[in-house]
């Protein structure tokens, strides 16, 4: 008797996408394989918060107003929760075509530019297409085999093509579309915000004990202890990291508070980074911009504000189940299932055959094991020549009918 056991595996979507993508959490989080920058800039954020709020905020909470630390606290979980949203969200990646899809789409091909004379350049593979009386032209993408949409772009980082493609951002470790350029906006926009506001409550920190025991002595204090009352190596370590925490916030002020900035004169003209770095809309040509509403509020709305479409990849959806069987040897099963089991020996096949005419049933051809015999094996009488054909004996006849 054999046992066969099946073993079902499912399969994740995710775990077959294409593309150069890293998940997480069963499919849940998707980001690029390129995650170093993504983890610089958790540091240097939580580095510089830590600092502030362990010296400064202690300090500025007695000497001026408690509401110091609480708003600073609000801006940093914003920012953090933004940044995260941004980094672990699908950006509106486009499932690439399947091999029937593309085969088809190859035949639409050919069937509109016809025969390309061997040696000349085969046309390019557009289609036009009319949104808001502009012309916008469709590219095909050879790596996805389909007709990108509108404001899409093909991602060379994350070998994607992505919807309302803006730009791959390495600070965030994902790409900025549109399924999450909404988030990346606010983080970049809250980002400016805390920098600024610790960078300013750092000078005035430095400003409120210069006033009271020097400038000079200042530096030399334990920054954020009231009152200080610890030794001066420790000081002194301590006041380096202040500096530091300055410097940070210096450096990074003019670049995050300038990108903030761009983007929001983006989200004015409700146009991408990736459309104005080509210059689409402000081309020779000067094309207008058929996207754009002609008012500010009308697309700061619709960007930031409009509804958030679902992700076309169901990351977590099963894609199919892998089969994986076990087999177990065991003794021989007998002729039939069904047949009840009799004990084998000279008599074994004579109580089988009375165990069937008992049920009033003839037993199966094939269950009935028929010895092969040579024409030399066979008995005088009933060998054949060659050429004679066998006569059916009586018993024969009845046993078919």
């Amino acid at each position: 008797m054999s046992v066969m056991v099946a073993r079902k595996k499912v399969v994740r979507k995710w775990e077959k996408l294409p593309g150069r993508n890293t998940f997480c959490c069963d499919g849940r989080i998707m980001m690029a394989r390129q995650k170093g920058i993504f983890y610089l800039t958790l540091f240097l954020i939580l580095g510089t918060c830590a600092l502030f709020f362990a010296f400064e905020c202690r300090y500025l909470a007695v000497q001026l107003s408690p509401a110091i630390p609480v708003f600073a606290a609000v801006l940093f979980l914003f920012a953090m929760a933004t940044l995260l949203r941004t980094s672990f969200s699908d950006p509106g990646v486009i499932p690439r075509a399947l091999p029937d899809e593309a085969a088809f789409i190859e035949m639409e091909i050919e069937a509109t530019n016809g025969t390309v004379p061997q040696g000349q350049r085969p046309p390019p593979r557009i289609k036009n297409f009319q949104i808001n009386n502009q012309i916008v032209k469709l590219k095909y993408c050879y790596t996805c085999k389909i007709f990108r949409p509108p404001r899409a772009s093909h991602c060379s980082i994350c070998d994607n093509c992505v919807e309302r493609f803006d730009h791959h951002c390495p600070w965030v470790g994902n790409c900025v579309g549109k399924r999450n350029y909404r988030y990346f906006y606010l983080f970049i926009l809250s980002l400016s915000l805390l920098t600024i506001y610790i960078f300013t409550f750092n000078i005035v920190y430095v400003a409120l004990k210069s006033l009271k025991i020097g400038f000079l002595n200042t530096l030399k204090e334990t920054p954020g202890t009231y009152p200080s009352t610890v030794r001066r190596g420790c000081s002194q370590s301590l006041t380096v990291l202040t500096v530091l925490e300055v410097l940070i916030c210096f450096f990074t002020l003019w670049s995050v508070v300038g990108l903030t900035g761009f983007h929001t004169f983006l989200v004015a003209l409700n146009q991408t980074t990736n459309e104005d770095i080509k210059g689409s809309w402000t081309g020779k040509n000067r094309v207008q911009n058929p996207y754009s509403h002609g008012n500010i509020v009308k697309n700061c709305c619709e960007v930031l504000c409009g509804p958030l479409p679902p992700s076309v990849l169901d990351r977590r959806g099963i894609l199919q189940q892998e089969e994986s069987t076990a087999q177990e040897e065991s003794c021989p099963r007998g002729p039939s299932a069904q047949e009840p089991t009799t004990a084998q020996g000279p008599g074994g096949q004579a109580e089988e055959s009375s165990a069937q005419q008992k049920d009033g049933s003839l037993p199966h051809l094939s269950a009935v094991p028929v010895p092969s015999l040579s024409n030399a094996e066979m008995p005088e009488e009933k060998q054949l020549t060659s050429g004679e054909l066998p006569v059916p004996s009586q018993d024969a006849g009845q046993a078919e009918h």
